[in-house]
């Protein structure tokens, strides 16, 4: 999401024109991201946007005000299917919790919530939609589709984390997809052009090295994540050096004792010390007894997950949202 657009649709809306929101905006509703589900489409996008008025405006400018203060925020959207039905939908006896009110009505909404679970909106909203607009904006959402004549989604108004995956090991491969379905933003390097092809590395970024001391020339976001994996761990180093350079909230490499220690020495004559050479992750990823690439895949990126959850969010946020689960 950029700045511009909100101040564009912002703008519109003061004049009474309908805004043009497009699908690289508000990529929930592209065709890719939608799939098999003909409720999120680009044409229903179009549809909610011809509904929008003045009304809304504070809805975007909340929406403003978080993307500059770089709040956890998002934009989120009740797509009405069969608005009897989205009313009416009070049927399951699990959720009678959220009261015997459906829906607050058979209309499409556009909203903000952020993680204080603060919300804007244009019209009210029943309890039920209120349980809604806060699930949808963790994310993937399990709950999209649980009451009848009506779904959600949503579009993050942060940026995604990076992940730069150094190596396009056989480990990478199955990281990288795993990250990427997770929701990060994924770069491979490596320097060999048959092990960092689009067939294994579809739709991630990748970059091909001549030799890997260009490693040094590749400015990563601030607080990216660093996931060292290259291929028979030859580049570690490198990897290690490169991400401790570049000042990443986190680095993990892969390796056995023995490699680590050699590791150990290339980087401290690097020039890393040893108080950054303890902060590197050794071994990455989860303990849990993985040991295939595709199992090391899920330990590494649950560990990503956790790193970015307790980056994200306050211990204030993380003991609510513990309580809530019941652990």
């Amino acid at each position: 999401m950029e700045r511009a657009t909100l101040l564009e649709i912002i703008d519109d809306l003061g004049h009474g024109v309908t805004p043009d929101l497009t699908v690289e905006d508000f990529p929930c509703f592209a065709e890719d991201a939608a799939g098999d589900n003909p409720h999120l489409s680009p044409a229903v996008l179009d549809r909610i946007a011809a509904g929008l008025g003045r009304a809304d405006i504070p809805t975007f400018e909340r929406a403003l005000r978080a993307m500059d203060e770089g709040d956890l925020a998002w934009i989120g959207f009740k797509v009405v299917i069969d608005g009897d039905a989205a009313v009416g939908n009070v049927d399951n006896e699990v959720t009678k919790k959220y009261g015997d009110v459906g829906s607050a009505d058979g209309q499409d909404l556009v909203f903000f919530c952020n993680d204080a679970k603060e919300i804007v909106a244009s019209r009210p909203y029943s309890p039920r939609d209120t349980f809604q607009m806060k699930d949808v904006t963790r994310g993937p959402s399990m709950h999209n589709d649980q009451f009848a004549g009506l779904t959600w989604a949503s579009v993050a108004l942060f940026d995604r984390v990076e992940v730069w995956i150094v190596g396009a090991s056989d480990a990478a491969v199955e990281t990288a997809a795993l990250a990427k379905h997770v929701g990060f933003r994924v770069h491979v390097i490596d320097d060999n052009e048959a092990f960092i092809s689009e067939d294994r590395f579809p739709e991630v970024d990748r970059i091909l090295l001549d030799d890997f001391r260009e490693l040094f020339d590749i400015k990563p976001a601030a607080n990216a994540y660093v996931c060292v994996l290259t291929r028979g761990h030859m580049h570690d180093p490198e990897g290690c050096l490169w991400g401790n350079a570049n000042k990443a909230h986190y680095i993990g490499m892969m390796g056995c004792k023995g490699k680590n220690n050699r590791v150990h020495d290339l980087c401290i004559e690097g020039g890393m010390t040893e108080e950054q050479w303890e902060a590197v992750k050794r071994p990455i990823g989860l303990k849990f007894g993985a040991k295939t690439p595709a199992e090391l895949a899920i330990a590494i990126v649950a560990e990503l997950i956790d790193v970015r959850y307790k980056q994200n969010y306050s211990q204030e946020a993380r003991d609510r949202h513990e309580q809530s689960l019941g652990r």
